[in-house]
């Protein structure tokens, strides 16, 4: 398996860097699949830090991040959610798609995060916790037209006072991404199936597809070339069977656009 390194295309690193120095917590802002993860792990692996990290959803509630009481043989514990545990401990916290989360979830969110960087634990002794001065906070959002995703309150949106903007990268990086993780010198198929993801990102952007690939796809793309899958197959698998699922008017749209691409 090959194992590829962060090409930091954005300068994003640098920007966590500074943050980091500065004790601000950063928001890093995006469609899916544009590596937003890929940074804040390789942001943490560079500082040497532990990462703990969340993934938001509607199913998120405020005990995945306070904690919740437990009761063995009699005995009434709690155990704290990642939330307070990353305070305590002084770690990196990674709050992923936190635009999807609930209002009361947001809201204890933000006691935690405003300048006193302390959570009242009024689930269990009601014990304050102060997160250790080394405590750092990075938080993703999907852009307002994925769907789930709802706008962050003011006040929250201000706990994340350094903004990164990470799009889709141009065509000549994303080929120096997905080229670290295929072992095939391969570059005019490998660019065809780079300029069909942009193709369709570009037509969900202004709405005529459902869909936008994201950089796994093109990855993904790469990694059956490298199997003696071909060129046309790889981008139906790939890109293609995904658009039957709203129709066969969608999925014929997208298959005229890989045939006038690859060929019949």
């Amino acid at each position: 398996m090959i194992q590829a390194s962060y090409l930091d295309w954005n300068n994003s690193v640098p920007i966590l860097e500074k943050a980091y120095d500065a004790g601000l917590f950063a928001l890093i802002i995006g469609p899916k699949g544009t590596g937003k993860t890929s940074l804040v792990r390789e942001f943490a692996k560079r500082k040497g830090a532990k990462l703990e990290s969340i993934n938001f959803s509607l199913r998120t509630r405020e005990s995945h991040l306070i904690g919740t009481k437990t009761l063995t043989n009699g005995t009434v514990s709690f155990d704290e959610g990642l939330l307070v545990k990353s305070m305590r401990e002084g770690s990196m916290l990674y709050l992923d798609e936190i635009n999807s989360a609930e209002a009361d979830v947001l809201l204890r969110l933000d006691e935690a995060l405003d300048d006193r960087r302390q959570i009242a634990l009024k689930e269990s002794t009601g014990e304050i916790v102060n997160a250790k001065d080394n405590w750092f906070v990075i938080a993703t959002i999907n852009p307002l037209t994925h769907s789930g995703t709802k706008e962050l309150p003011p006040q929250l949106l201000s706990r994340f006072p350094v903004r990164i903007s990470l799009e889709y990268p141009p065509e000549d990086i994303e080929l120096e991404i997905v080229k670290k993780y295929v072992s095939e010198d391969n570059d005019s198929n490998l660019r065809q199936g780079i300029k069909l993801a942009n193709t369709l990102r570009q037509a969900a952007a202004v709405e005529e597809l459902f869909y936008s690939p994201s950089l796994r796809e093109t990855i993904a793309f790469g990694k059956l070339l490298d199997r003696k899958v071909s060129p046309k197959e790889a981008a139906v698998i790939v890109f293609g069977n995904v658009y039957a699922q709203w129709g066969n008017i969608e999925y014929q749209k997208v298959s005229d656009i890989i045939t006038s691409m690859f060929g019949n």
